[in-house]
């Protein structure tokens, strides 16, 4: 499914969060289908739980999560993950299991990303 740039520019106009603002005109560039995802409103952005996470990556895969990541559940290896936000347990369980935590700009570089939402 093509995303509109325009549709996500219209989405852009009601953003008020300047660094939220700067992302989603980079990745409209680069992944519109990112860049929509994360341009949608926030109470329906993506809420993943670690073991959702855990049973959908295998080790040292680059995961985005265009939502908030919770604490729910555990991860048994070690990825590198970006979001918009975490919940301090999911962080400290991320931390605990050697995952590299990134903002999402910071991933962008990589050539295989995973989207889980």
């Amino acid at each position: 499914m093509k995303i509109s740039k325009s549709k996500i520019e219209r989405k852009l106009k009601r953003k008020t969060n300047a660094h939220l603002v700067k992302l989603i005109i980079r990745l409209k560039k680069t992944s519109p289908s990112l860049a929509n995802l994360i341009s949608i409103p926030r109470r329906k952005r993506a809420q993943v739980n670690l073991e959702k996470i855990n049973k959908n990556t295998k080790e040292n895969d680059v995961v985005v999560v265009p939502g908030k990541v919770l604490g729910k559940g555990k991860i048994h290896h070690s990825i590198i993950i970006a979001a918009l936000s975490f919940s301090e347990e999911a962080e400290r369980k991320l931390k605990e299991a050697k995952c590299k935590i990134e903002g999402i700009e910071g991933v962008l570089h990589h050539k295989t990303l995973k989207v889980i939402k």
